[in-house]
């Protein structure tokens, strides 16, 4: 991330789809090379197993693919009915339709003006919950972690979630997420970036070093 995007991180309508391209590159290959029993892994999605998650995203990308937004969309009542939906498809039919959606989801999310956006990054986080769910080192980082963070400063401001300044591991600048400018300071993190999108995820930090001030961990949780 560089400095000019920590500061204003104005909309890049290109950057979500190059995220999911980026994370398609790299979790598809894994998808493809494990055998079927690890789809049965549970993961850190309550009740959810790998299989479950894949269905999950690739049905959300479907949707966004072909513009199919009905009341209710993304639910937990409509994600159940998704994940059901696929459960006469094979695992690497469902790999297959994932693959789809992350290859060509991004143009629908850059002209949504926005809207979409947390889509992408709720995919690349899902990403890593199957990642760890295998044991795969950096679970919740590789070559789209730059992009996510940009993702997660921008969305967390647009919904003026709790304002939070974060001096992350190996970032030359500090990232300021939430609601900029409101009464108070800010709370305060300090620690490794994937820390923080566990955090931001709801995922469990167990284990982790990190510093944080101001704000209890469930607070921060973007997508709860």
């Amino acid at each position: 991330m560089t400095a000019d995007a920590v500061r204003d991180n104005a909309r890049d309508p290109e950057l979500p789809g190059r995220l999911l391209v980026a994370e398609r590159d790299a979790l598809i290959p894994l998808l493809r090379a494990r055998p079927d029993a690890d789809f049965e892994l549970r993961t850190a999605c309550p009740g959810w197993t790998v299989r479950d998650v894949l269905a999950h995203c690739s049905a959300a990308l479907s949707r966004v693919v072909e513009s199919r937004f009905e009341e209710g969309v993304f639910s937990p009542e409509c994600n159940d009915r998704d994940i059901a939906e696929r459960a006469a498809l094979s695992h690497q039919e469902v790999v297959d339709e994932l693959e789809r959606g992350m290859t060509g989801a991004g143009p629908a999310i850059a002209r949504a003006g926005g809207r979409l956006d947390g889509v992408a990054l709720g995919e690349w986080v899902h990403a890593g919950d199957i990642r760890e769910a295998f044991g795969e080192p950096g679970a919740y980082e590789g070559a789209g972690l730059g992009a996510a963070l940009d993702l997660l400063v921008r969305i967390s401001r647009e919904r003026e979630h709790v304002a939070l300044h974060a001096d992350v591991d190996d970032l030359d600048e500090p990232l300021v997420l939430g609601a900029v400018g409101g009464d108070g300071p800010p709370a305060r993190f300090i620690g490794g970036a994937a820390t923080l999108v566990r955090l931001y995820a709801g995922r469990p930090v167990v284990g982790a070093r990190y510093e944080l001030a101001g704000v209890k961990e469930p607070e921060l949780n973007l997508f709860g």
